[in-house]
């Protein structure tokens, strides 16, 4: 068996703080709100928490744009109440994974005001500035990740400075030393507070090639591609073997990277067992199966043969070489049931399934808040009901310059809009979902009177309980977080069929078979000859067979893993 390690064997729950509780009545979540819920979670059984930034921000990209990387924003709270919380956390034995976002700053920290004050500042460097073109237009032709150019002209100094979110996110120049040293300072600052890890935002773009060149373009599309000069650039695994060295190895901390566009090769490299530089990345191959033309926004749906590929090839080829992160779902993604699952009839055996089809692969698994309630999109019918930037300024674009029907480009939003992720934690059937005693920032889905925690976690038939049956296998049969993968059934349009194999178990069992129906049809399957008469570990029907037997008809959503 593999190296152990409490990050390997643990689940990881994801909180987007401004959604999960309000504990003052202000509409906004916050972290007293967090500490009111640990006992929820610690029910749950999860053993780390993600944070999504709690900084100080402006609040352009939901506080993805940092002014102060040392202070708390005070819609959230006080750094005494994050003391506090992390205290309480730790002492339930939850760790705690805050969100470091060092690609950008907010155009309001002081080290991109002091930047933009004159070209021999000296933070000027720390930003990546540069002269326009003769005829004054931009430095090259990228286009930003929330539309329109990823340059933003600065009247005073007259140039340029990238930005390749949104205009009041510029890049740091991590070419800079002086960049590296304040990152570092600063993430030692925090380790030595005692928080538990990192998940870092969009790490994998903090090198930029040389020259920044011109990116290609997608035919209609109004700017370049600067992927090819951003993304996985020239210094990347220098920069973060460096992070490694001077922070990351002096502590025991649990790492990962956002990295979009990963291969699993370069995902070897990135979180490779002896490459010193990160435990594990995100990675979006599942996902950007549902993009045309580089555009997320389209009804594009992937199948089950291809997301079954996805997915294998990730947990075959870094198989003894690196570690897995398992999700379906974060805050950039839509709800699970409504993309995979039904919303309808089979909403809670598809949830269900959806879990058990995850948490039974090799990896760190991750759980969204809300995700272990299905919780699921929320339908809107105006552009007035967004609240995120992405899908606002996409909406303009795509509409305005690309001859978009509305109508359509709001069936895109409702499908795969960051928005559906962020809408309140559904705590009860009380006024607004339990989650706030006042008007909170984005609409509650109207289906809190039917999904939410306070008719899950006492029901053992619960979407809830079954995901705390997960978590508790998880921990108790080292099959789970260690076993090899071997898919079945690869060209399958219905099931998903998988065995995870632990020769050398030093406890339980030693082989596992996993089928999951992810159709709305009843489906017969003949079982590998190995695992007839084999007993039931999980399923999400209540009278699945206990026994396998050598054919079963696997009904709508349903799922199972044998044992032997």
């Amino acid at each position: 068996m593999e190296h152990r390690a409490w990050w390997k064997e643990g689940v990881i729950y994801q909180i987007y703080p401004r959604s999960f509780m309000d504990s003052n009545g202000d509409g906004i979540g916050d972290i007293n709100g967090i500490r009111q819920k640990l006992p929820y979670l610690k029910d749950l059984g999860i053993d780390i928490i993600w944070l999504s930034p709690f900084y100080t921000s402006p609040q352009v990209d939901n506080g993805y744009d940092i002014s102060d990387y040392q202070g708390i924003d005070p819609m959230f709270g006080t750094m005494t109440d994050f003391d506090a919380l992390l205290a309480e956390a730790h002492a339930l034995h939850i760790k705690i994974v805050i969100d470091l976002v060092v690609n950008h700053t907010s155009d309001q920290h002081p080290w991109f005001i002091e930047s933009r004050k004159s070209t021999d500042n000296p933070y000027r460097d720390f930003y990546i500035w540069r002269d326009p073109k003769p005829d004054g237009s931009a430095p090259n032709n990228w286009g930003s990740c929330f539309s329109g150019s990823a340059w933003q002209y600065d009247k005073h100094t007259r140039q340029y400075y990238l930005h390749l979110f949104a205009p009041q996110q510029p890049d740091l120049n991590w070419d800079n030393p002086n960049v590296r040293d304040a990152v570092f300072d600063m993430m030692d600052w925090w380790c030595r507070k005692g928080i538990d890890g990192f998940r870092m935002d969009v790490i994998s773009m903090i090198s930029k090639a040389p020259g920044l060149p011109d990116g290609p373009k997608e035919p209609g599309a109004i700017y370049g591609n600067y992927g090819p000069y951003v993304v996985h650039g020239p210094h990347v695994h220098d920069y973060l073997m460096e992070m490694n060295r001077r922070v990351l190895s002096r502590y025991d901390l649990v790492t990962v990277g956002e990295t979009s566009g990963v291969t699993t090769e370069q995902a070897k490299q990135y979180a490779g067992f002896d490459t010193h530089e990160l435990n594990m990345v995100f990675q979006f191959e599942r996902t950007d199966c549902e993009s045309e033309n580089g555009s997320k926004w389209t009804d594009k749906r992937i199948s089950l043969p291809e997301l079954k590929a996805v997915f294998s090839r990730w947990q075959t080829e870094l198989e003894g070489k690196a570690w897995n992160s398992l999700y379906w779902e974060n805050h950039d993604q839509p709800r699970s049931v409504s993309r995979y699952g039904s919303e309808g009839a089979y909403w809670k055996e598809s949830a269900k399934m959806l879990a058990l089809c995850l948490h039974m692969q090799k990896g760190t698994p991750y759980v969204y808040q809300g995700e272990e309630l299905g919780m699921t999109n929320r339908h809107i019918t105006s552009l007035d009901e967004c609240r995120d930037v992405e899908s606002i300024n996409a909406y303009h674009e795509m509409t305005e310059k690309q001859g978009v029907h509305h109508e359509d480009m709001l069936r895109y939003i409702n499908r795969i809009g960051r928005d559906n992720a962020r809408t309140p934690f559904q705590w009860s059937d009380e006024a607004q979902a339990g989650f706030t005693t006042g008007t909170p920032w984005i609409a509650v889905n109207p289906n809190y009177t039917r999904i939410n925690a306070a008719a899950q976690v006492s029901d053992p038939d619960s979407v809830f309980s079954f995901y705390k049956t997960l978590i508790a296998l998880r921990k108790q049969y080292p099959v789970i977080p260690y076993g090899q993968y071997e898919l079945l059934e690869k060209d399958h349009k219905e099931l998903y069929v998988y065995t995870r194999t632990l020769a050398d178990a030093p406890n339980g069992p030693k082989q596992l078979l996993i089928i999951c129906n992810f159709s709305e049809q009843a489906v017969p399957y003949a079982l590998p000859q190995q695992f007839s008469g084999a007993g039931l570990l999980i399923a999400n029907y209540a009278d699945t067979a206990q026994t396998a037997q050598a054919e079963q008809c696997f009904r709508p959503y349903e799922a199972a893993v044998y044992m032997h």
